[in-house]
């Protein structure tokens, strides 16, 4: 009987399945990507071209004395994309659709043309951005270039459905690294850089003041609002079990711990990447007295003669990067945009048949956008009224925003969290401060 029941026992043994390693690697990963999406890309698309350009234009003026602006911004604007991916979440709509229902059609208009209209000088002036540097780097016209990124990034928004396209953008952001590792390569600095971050000497001229609300209007734009909040519409639609979370609140806490995870991770790697082009642009441009950088393709081939080929490249191919990334990110928003305030089908994983009046708003305000381009408009001053504008729809729609996600009869019980609450009015008034001092500094 002894032997019979060792006989069993190794029996069952032998055909119990092998114990699976814990949290493999690749698995963990898998994970963590999985839980990415809207958030990540939102915080990578806002460090586009014309971003790049307006941190290397103040760490080229200012040296190491603007990157306390990173710490400052970041919980501010990762509350307020927050915000925004709860509207969508919760409500299944997106932000414009929101205020069509709840508030006046007339300032929801005026409110979406300043959007169009913003979003187009954006694009503009990043696809100019990225033919410039394709100049630098291959022979060849930069109008050449401009025309094959516009229409390479249309294509892709018009083909590739949003489930496919989504996971391109994903890996589209590790291009951002590429000013950590420009960084990284020139051995910079670190003790001057890590005093003036955490122990800032912060001055009140004109210049330093106009600098500082530029950055503040280049990290917290609307069209990351409405992005992020309609593409977490795009979530709930891609996936059939998911659902606003209105109708199914019992998967509030899980969406709500992702969107929360998503989105400060995202804006934290916006805001890392924003603070190693300020610290490049500080440790080589400003260190050796060139003080005027207009445009992102400037402070890349400035950048070459001072740290090197390598250095140049990385940088160069990382504007390329985060235009590709950002483009489609401007054109989808304001898209998404016209489309809600309308009332039209807005949905990158509809075909074009589907949702034509969709896809026709994104192709029009990418072939505006290419035309600036070839209008020989200066692309500094079309980014500086693209500020102009997004400060000026920055506020009422954080303001509406906020009224909105406070009131019970749209939110449910998915109202504000006080601290979501509190941290989200501080944002607002910054950027009023933000919009009234540029309007004032302009002068």
């Amino acid at each position: 009987m002894f032997r019979e029941a060792r006989f069993n026992l190794a029996k069952t043994q032998s055909f119990r399945p092998t114990k699976k390693l814990q949290n493999p690697p690749s698995s963990f990963f898998r994970r963590i990507l999985g839980r990415l999406g809207p958030g990540l890309i939102t915080g990578a698309a806002d460090d586009d071209p014309s971003g790049i350009g307006t941190y290397s234009q103040v760490g080229a003026q200012f040296g190491y004395g603007m990157l306390w602006t990173v710490v400052f911004s970041y919980p501010l604007m990762s509350v307020i994309q927050e915000i925004s991916a709860r509207i969508g979440r919760v409500t299944g709509a997106g932000i414009a659709s929101n205020i069509r229902r709840h508030y006046s059609k007339s300032v929801l208009y005026v409110i979406v043309a300043l959007l169009l209209i913003a979003n187009i000088c954006n694009l503009g002036a990043d696809i100019d951005a990225m033919g410039a540097v394709a100049n630098l780097l291959l022979p060849g016209p930069t109008g050449l270039y401009v025309l094959i990124f516009g229409a390479i990034s249309l294509l892709l928004q018009i083909l590739v459905p949003y489930s496919r396209y989504v996971h391109y953008l994903k890996w589209l952001t590790l291009v951002l690294f590429a000013y950590v590792i420009t960084s990284v390569v020139m051995r910079e600095p670190k003790l001057a850089a890590l005093h003036a971050t955490f122990l800032p000497s912060i001055s009140f001229h004109r210049e330093y003041f106009t600098a500082l609300i530029a950055v503040l209007g280049t990290t917290i734009s609307p069209y990351l609002f409405f992005w992020q909040a309609s593409e977490e519409v795009e979530e709930v639609c891609t996936h059939t079990v998911q659902k606003p979370l209105l109708v199914a609140p019992e998967q509030g806490p899980v969406q709500l711990q992702r969107i929360r995870f998503d989105t400060y991770f995202g804006m934290a790697v916006s805001n890392l990447v924003a603070f190693f082009v300020i610290l490049t642009a500080a440790a080589t441009l400003h260190a050796h007295g060139i003080l005027d950088i207009q445009t992102a393709s400037q402070a890349a081939k400035a950048l070459e003669p001072l740290a090197g080929r390598f250095a140049f490249i990385v940088f160069a191919l990382g504007i390329i990067g985060t235009g590709l990334l950002a483009v489609p990110v401007l054109a989808g928003s304001a898209a998404y945009g016209v489309s809600e305030a309308f009332g039209w089908t807005a949905s990158l994983q509809k075909k074009p048949r589907q949702a034509g009046r969709f896809y026709f708003t994104i192709g029009v305000a990418t072939c505006i956008g290419i035309a600036l381009t070839f209008a020989h408009i200066n692309p500094m001053k079309a980014l500086f009224w693209s500020a102009v504008i997004n400060g000026i729809v920055a506020v009422p729609v954080m303001v509406i925003m906020m009224i909105l996600t406070h009131n019970p009869k749209i939110m449910g019980k998915f109202i504000l969290p006080p601290y979501l609450r509190w941290v989200g009015w501080l944002a607002t008034v910054v950027m009023l401060f933000a919009s009234l001092g540029l309007f004032f500094t302009s002068h």
